[in-house]
């Protein structure tokens, strides 16, 4: 993973950020040619405008000869409004399209790499660059793009349809506002170091935040809440500090802007003034329609570099967001690629197990597995027992590679690290004995295994794994909302439910951890039925502390001394070295 010292370059970044531009479909390229069509519609109405004042005060015109200009007038500004309208909807809807589409790829890669939960990158951190900086994208899009290309068009154009007209007012024009965007860039350096910090202190906070109430019972029984509440101070504080430095640039670059186009608008009026008073000679059959046209589009040539002055800040901020998504993903591709690729299909054969030398530490050094050997031939069912404690949830996270450790697991022959985390996640199914259960339906939470499966595939998941039993008593059945970590439910009903998602899944390997341990004997053996129907022609593993499970699988083994030792007359599929027997 990239650390925030490898933070992209600028330039690399603008252009990854002009890469996602493709997403956003035909709603973006709408939103980026409604200011330039509103653009032509503005120099027609200056001048309808101009020849309506000129022939009405200088040539006398009635009112009614100058009728159809006004009727003419009127039609542009409603279409202009109804185009403002336009761009605004389609460049909402086409920031939304590329924000869906970086979300979706985001959480794939984050759940085809992240190995190990409770590992970095933090899940404060995942949520700020899934939620706050995908959202930081939105208005780079939305405003910032069509702004800027706006920006570059359409006073440039402006300037070279009023060179026939008057070309000192053009001059002056052309001269005035390449400034702004020069100045401009110079108050951005500073803008884009300080939103680079702001969102490393957003990130910062919201991992903090995170981090802290996963942590809060325990932080209540060591007496450090008074320390976790500090240091969720000091992150904020710094996020306050960086905030205020981000507006302040953003406030210089606004008066930087209206600095240079007051000084371009007063030009052209003096010019303009100064020439009908007969004081300058560059220009005397200036007309007061031609001269109106002047005034009328001086301040419209700065108002696109208003509009964009007006959204800089959000470049900075888009290319910040990106920056720190990039430091979450380990291949910065990924943003750039259109395609999600489909998991590859789970293998329909069962596998082969072997371990050889498995050692798991503490954070302090201490093993909990110690060189643990095994090997588990291809569609038996083994049972390890071992009473709480002893390391076998340990062992069962180390063989489904959601921790790290020494030695070699392989399955079928292939090493675990060199499995692809979407096939690995395929061909095996791992239940824990206390299942994550989210906020939602039960039909929901068991769907989690499958975000394709129907309600009829849910339902029988459902029915094998004895939900059924207590949800049909419920109101509205599977459709019953409970809470976050399973609200409203008994631990004997959530272990029901994370077993019911087992049959969702198509795996060669199953490994199961305490899976009865919270059913009543009656509720447990028509569970171990459910469950060893399944698996079937599949590679089972068991981990329990309970003889009746264990009675169940084709071998028994116990650990002790983080190792597997054999138990007599119960190992006939089961290889240990000689130093593992008992």
């Amino acid at each position: 993973m990239a650390s925030a010292s490898q933070t992209p370059a600028p330039a690399t970044t603008a252009r990854k950020l002009m890469g996602l531009r493709a997403q956003g479909g035909y709603a973006l390229h709408l939103a980026i040619a409604a200011p330039l069509v509103s653009g032509v519609l503005l120099v027609v109405y200056a001048w309808l405008l101009a020849q309506t004042l000129g022939r009405t005060i200088e040539g006398g015109e009635p009112l009614s000869a100058v009728l159809g200009l006004i009727a003419a007038m009127a039609l542009i500004v409603i279409l202009r409004a109804i185009l403002s309208l336009i761009g605004e909807q389609a460049g909402t809807i086409g920031a939304e399209a590329i924000k869906k589409s970086l979300r979706d790829r985001l959480f794939s890669h984050l759940l085809a790499q992240r190995h190990a939960l409770g590992l970095k990158p933090a899940s404060g951190a995942v949520a700020a660059a899934l939620i706050d900086q995908v959202d930081g994208l939105e208005n780079f899009f939305a405003r910032y793009l069509p702004a800027m290309i706006a920006a570059a068009i359409l006073p440039v154009a402006f300037a070279v349809v009023l060179f026939p007209i008057d070309w000192v007012v053009a001059l002056l024009f052309l001269f005035t506002g390449p400034l702004i965007p020069v100045f401009m860039a110079l108050a951005g350096w500073g803008a884009q170091a300080a939103t680079d910090r702001q969102a490393t202190a957003l990130s910062r906070l919201s991992a903090h935040f995170a981090d802290r109430l996963r942590g809060l019972l325990t932080l209540k029984l060591f007496g450090r809440e008074a320390d976790a509440i500090n240091d969720v101070h000091a992150a904020s504080e710094a996020l306050r500090r960086r905030t205020n430095a981000v507006l302040r640039i953003a406030f210089l670059s606004s008066a930087i802007l209206e600095f240079f186009a007051a000084l371009g608008v007063a030009g052209v009026a003096l010019y303009v003034g100064l020439t009908y008073l007969g004081f300058l000679g560059i220009n005397p059959g200036l007309t007061l329609g031609a001269g109106l046209f002047a005034l009328i589009m001086a301040p419209e040539v700065y108002a696109p570099l208003r509009q964009l002055a007006a959204h800089y800040h959000d470049r900075a901020t888009a290319r910040s967001a990106l920056a720190e998504i990039e430091n979450l993903v380990a291949d910065p591709d990924t943003l750039q690629s259109a395609d999600i690729a489909p998991p590859a299909l789970a293998h329909k054969r069962a596998t082969h197990l072997t371990i050889s030398g498995l050692t798991v530490r503490t954070a302090s050094g201490t093993p909990i597995l110690d060189g643990l050997n095994l090997d588990l031939a291809a569609g038996q069912s083994l049972a390890i027992m071992g009473p709480s404690g002893i390391g076998k949830s340990t062992l069962a996270r180390a063989m489904t590679r959601l921790i790290p450790f020494d030695g070699e697991i392989a399955i079928d022959g292939r090493p675990l690290p060199d499995w692809p985390e979407p096939e690995l996640r395929g061909t095996l199914a791992f239940i824990g004995q206390k299942p994550r259960i989210f906020t939602g339906t039960i039909a929901e939470n068991i769907g989690f295994a499958d975000p394709l499966a129907d309600d009829a595939a849910i339902a029988s998941a459902a029915e094998r794994g004895l939900v059924s039993q207590f949800s049909s008593a419920l109101p509205d059945g599977l459709a019953t909302l409970v809470g976050e970590g399973g609200y409203g439910l008994s631990g004997g009903q959530i272990q029901r439910i994370g077993l019911a998602r087992l049959f969702l899944t198509d795996p060669a390997l199953i490994v199961l951890d305490e899976p009865t341990a919270h059913l009543d004997p009656q509720t447990e053996a028509q569970v171990l039925d459910q469950v060893f129907a399944f698996a079937e022609g599949r590679t089972l593993i068991i981990l329990t502390h309970s003889a009746t499970v264990a009675a169940r699988a084709d071998a028994v083994l116990r650990m002790a001394g983080g190792r597997l030792l054999a138990t007599p007359h119960r190992a006939k599929s089961v290889t240990l070295k000689r130093e593992d027997r008992a």
